[in-house]
């Protein structure tokens, strides 16, 4: 391994940046895909810091927030890294928003410019139209100064520090309307040093790296920290195409991705290959990782499938030590806390849990989030006692290694048993004729809550009988853990994350038992 460049000592972004310049100048820092075009890490350096004065000469100041309306494109990175040098904010929008969704967000961060492709501009014209949001558009390109107004570059960068704002990212959330997590500068370098350090240790020159998520969501800008620190390439992918995936990772020669949600699941529906273990990669870093699929996905692609756990609101936290790998396939364990981090199982007094039992995981330890933006009800409920309380559910055993056991507000109560809606998630998609399931509370009168399920099957033209659902799942779970209501849909919405919108699943039904096969009643409803 050659000599790692030194991890300590550096204050903000732009020192981040200016190092990695110095380090390697002229070698490939990003690839777009869709674009085709390279970027040098003396470019990031050069066309960041341009940017910033640029900012600064259209009145931008420290503290400012400054919106990003951009896909998957060169612009992304170096309009967040530039509004990061120029010591303002990024507050990254979901490209799908609409004029409600677009609105909120504006109005709400106080945006004063957003930066934005073309495509988008009809759309932003008409939210910043209103009085009560302060920005103006610009339309970019690929980021290119050529793209914006013409400015003297006389402009004087400011001082900034680790403390120093750099996103308002806003979380897609469960209820309510999103909350922006405030994350410094420190809050970035601390979690690529993590993910470098306990995830993918062997990065360096010469390594790729690759995404396949929306460069407005988080994974896709901690991606490019580690490059950043590591001198390897980041591959960006215009979007998540599992059908195509695994061939983008061979032509690049990818040797390290991470992925989540349904995408684990999504990649091993496809086809086999004869190609499937041709491949560089070394390690693959994933979010729940669904247990009873996790040494299928090894066994297929030949290469580790480590799980991790984060969090908008804390950054890269607990992860699978690569020594303890095999031993925890398919167990659902997520690891041990990262460098810099502490974790714990809370009861609902607050105190900490008896090994093996069921609480609220916690997380703590250097650079979690400031807060959620105007919005301290919030931020006291979630942060508290130097812990961030984050809504997950999980269990410790006897060597001090987590496991995952689901989001606190994604269990359902039936008749007085609590039911992790992800346990059964994951064995009725253990079905081969299933692509994907997503398992909703239906209130009743009787049992308090009755389980209905999504889903999406694998051929949208052979749809399987529900009733030999039912006995699959029968068999393999307790009989009060089986679903009552069983309905097929084409897709299931998602969050940038790839995770499931069960939200929007429950508000677009009045009738949650309509439409559906009724399992207790052996009817269609």
């Amino acid at each position: 391994m050659a000599d790692r460049p030194e991890l300590e000592g550096i204050p903000h972004l732009g020192a981040l940046i200016e190092q990695a310049a110095r380090l390697w100048d002229d070698a490939p820092c990003l690839h777009f895909d869709e674009t085709g075009e390279t970027i040098t890490f003396a470019d990031l350096d050069r066309r960041t810091a341009a940017v910033a004065r640029w900012l600064r000469n259209q009145g931008i100041e420290t503290g400012d927030r400054v919106a990003v309306m951009v896909r998957n494109r060169p612009a992304f990175p170096i309009l967040w890294l530039g509004i990061a040098r120029a010591g303002a904010a990024m507050v990254p929008m979901n490209v799908g928003y609409r004029s409600d969704d677009a609105h909120y967000i504006l109005s709400h961060s106080e945006a004063r410019l957003v930066l934005a492709q073309s495509e988008f501009k009809p759309l932003l014209d008409t939210v910043t139209a209103r009085d009560d949001v302060p920005a103006f558009v610009k339309v970019v390109g690929h980021g290119h100064l050529a793209d914006l107004d013409p400015f003297d570059g006389a402009a004087e960068l400011p001082t900034l520090e680790a403390t120093t704002l750099a996103n308002i990212q806003y979380t897609s959330g469960t209820t309510g309307f999103p909350k922006g997590c405030m994350l410094p500068h420190g809050y970035w370098l601390a979690m690529g040093r993590r993910v470098w350090l306990d995830g993918a240790p062997y990065l360096e020159p010469g390594q790729v790296v690759l995404t396949a998520q929306p460069f407005f969501y988080i994974d896709p800008q901690w991606n490019v920290m580690t490059v950043l620190l590591s001198g390897a390439k980041l591959v960006v992918l215009d979007g998540f195409h599992p059908s195509s995936m695994w061939q983008k990772i061979r032509d690049y020669g990818v040797t390290f991705f991470y992925c989540l949600g349904s995408m684990p699941t999504l990649l091993l529906k496809m086809p086999p290959d004869p190609g499937d273990k041709n491949h560089m990669v070394r390690r693959v870093m994933c979010s729940a990782i669904p247990p009873n699929i996790h040494a299928a996905l090894e066994e297929r692609w030949g290469t580790p499938w480590i799980e991790a756990f984060g969090m908008t609101e804390s950054g890269a936290d607990i992860a699978v030590t690569a020594d303890e790998h095999t031993d925890l396939v398919g167990t659902g364990c997520i690891g041990r806390p990262m460098h810099g981090r502490r974790a714990d199982v809370l009861d609902h007094n607050d105190q900490p849990a008896p090994v093996g039992d069921v609480g609220e995981l916690v997380v703590g330890g250097t650079w979690l989030m400031d807060g959620y933006f105007k919005n301290p009800e919030a931020t006291a409920e979630t942060l508290r006692d130097g812990w961030l309380y984050t809504g997950d559910l999980a269990r410790r055993d006897e060597e001090g290694r987590f496991y995952y056991v689901g989001r606190k507000k994604d269990m359902i109560r039936r008749a007085g048993e609590n039911i992790a809606a992800a346990e059964v998630e994951q064995v009725i998609e253990g079905h081969a004729a299933i692509g994907s399931a997503a398992c909703v509370p239906v209130p009743d009168d009787i049992r308090g809550e009755e389980i209905k399920v999504y889903l999406v099957a694998s051929n949208a033209t052979e749809k399987p009988d529900p009733a030999e659902l039912v006995e699959w799942c029968g068999a393999r779970l307790a009989n009060f853990k089986v679903p009552r209501y069983w309905a097929f849909i084409d897709s299931l919405p998602r969050t940038p994350s790839e995770r499931v919108a069960k939200q929007v699943l429950i508000a677009n039904s009045d009738d949650l038992t309509a439409n559906s096969y009724d399992r207790v009643e052996d009817i269609w409803r």
